[in-house]
Formats: structure tokens, sequence, C-alpha cells
């Protein structure tokens, strides 16, 4: 019997191992995405308000944007290229699946930078009932630097005419034909000079929440302890009745045996009467 409970309970402590590993991977994945969202927490604080720099002063032609730069504010002077105006689907803006407006600027060296101007709400056919114009001539443009968005998850690129899924530069030039256009990084607007009269809402600040990374990683690290605790108590509580079965059975034979001899004493006293 005991070597059964010896196997019981190992294969309890087993679970209990097992358990415990997946809950420490876990953990260490939730500090990991702690660590990188105090990286870019760091960032955005460190280059959210800096004064506005010439774009080849951080960005070269065709080079992709360095990691160091994103959310610098840059310079650029152009016109925009309004017929190469398209829209990024579904973006989460006002409680709806908005558009953000992108427009291609078009710098005197004949480089195209492509840049956000926003995000207008949908209209009752799902597309945009109005899409303000950008202003025309040359302007003076400060933008925010961003990197390219990565691809759908799906891979789906297509979108309808005149749309992207996501800002993934490639896949914005190929849609629009457009090799001038910088595939290194896109732009998020500020300001325009001359100014339009009216242009899409503005885009949010990003965030300064740090997310519930790390408290998600303690509980992870909690919920390994319970493991061992609950196999702990499982194993003490099945010790705990075997002790209670053991020392009630002498008892319970004892009275049997008490029973035993009492039904022949009566079995001796009917035979006298």
């Amino acid at each position: 019997m005991r070597r059964e409970w010896v196997l019981r309970w190992s294969g309890y402590v087993a679970v209990a191992i097992v358990f415990a590993i997946v809950c420490v991977w876990l953990s260490n994945w939730q500090f990991e995405r702690n660590e990188s969202r105090s990286v870019e927490l760091a960032l955005v604080a460190k280059n959210y308000d800096v004064d506005p720099v010439p774009l080849d002063d951080l960005l070269a032609p065709g080079e992709p944007l360095s990691e160091d730069h994103t959310w610098r504010p840059v310079r650029l002077v152009g016109a925009y290229n309004v017929d190469d105006q398209i829209l990024v689907r579904n973006r989460p803006h006002g409680g709806t699946s908005a558009f953000e407006v992108l427009v291609p600027l078009r710098m005197a060296d004949g480089r195209e930078f492509l840049v956000n101007r926003g995000w207008v709400a949908p209209g009752e056919s799902t597309m945009p009932d109005v899409i303000p114009t950008p202003p025309s001539g040359q302007v003076e443009v400060i933008v925010r630097l961003r990197p390219s968005e990565p691809l759908p998850p799906s891979g789906r690129t297509t979108a309808p005419p005149g749309q992207v899924p996501t800002i993934h530069l490639e896949t914005v030039a190929a849609v629009l034909g457009d090799d001038a256009l910088d595939t290194g990084a896109f732009g998020e607007l500020v300001s325009e000079s001359p100014a339009p009269d009216t242009r899409p809402a503005a885009l949010p600040a990003p965030t300064e929440d740090p997310g519930p990374h790390l408290s998600y990683a303690i509980q992870w690290i909690l919920f390994a302890l319970m493991g061992f605790i609950f196999i702990g108590y499982i194993i003490r509580t099945e010790i705990v009745k075997h002790r209670e079965d053991a020392a009630g059975a002498p008892v319970v034979e004892k009275r049997r045996r008490r029973d035993r001899d009492a039904d022949e004493e009566d079995e001796l006293l009917d035979a006298h009467v």
C-alpha cells in the first residue's frame, strides 16, 4: 500500500513541477514585456517633445529608421501629392473603426515621405463622408518619425481600392506604384504651415501606462507556489485520513468481537429458557 502512495504522491509532485515550469516561463515572458514597455516609455519621454530637425539629419534616403530616433520631430518642406492620398482602415479612434489619412509629401530632391495627417470617422456608407484636403503648394510640415508597421498577423495585404490594412511602407509603395516613396519611416503630423482651414483629427499621444505586465509576472510566480502548496495539502490530507483509519480499525474490531460475544450469550440464555 505504501508503494502505491509513493507512486501517487510522486505523480502529484511531478504535476506541480510541470505546472511551476509553465508558470515560470509565463512569468519571464511578462517580465520581458514589462522591460520592453519600459524602454518604449523611456524613448517617448526622451524624444517626443524635443525641437524638430531636418529629416536628413536623422534619416538618410532608403535607410531604415533607427530605434533611437523613433518619435523624434523632424521638419519637411515640399508639396503634398494629393493624387496619391490613401486611407488606412480599421484604426481604433473615437470609439469607431476609423480611417487614418496618408499623403506623400514630395520634397525638392524628388524624395517622397509619407505623412499620416490624422484620422477621420467613418460615414453612413462606411467610407468617410469628408476627408479634409491638405494645403496646396509648398508647405512646411513637422512630423514625428515612426517605423514601418508590420504586416497584419494574417499576412493579408489586400484592401478596398484607395485603402491599406496597415502602414506597412513597402505595401503602401506597391499599392501607390510609387518608387520614390521612402520606406524607411513615415511621419505622424504635428503641424503644417500654412495651416489648412480643417484637417483630420490629430493622432493621440502615446499612452504613459506601463501596462499590467509586472503584476502578471508576479501573479504567475504566486501561482507556481500555490501549486506546490495545493499538492502538499492533498498529500497531508491523505496521510491524516490514513492515520485516522488506522487508529479506528482496532476499535471497530473490538466492537465487533463484543457484539459477537453478546450474541452467543443471548443464544445460550435462549437455550435454557
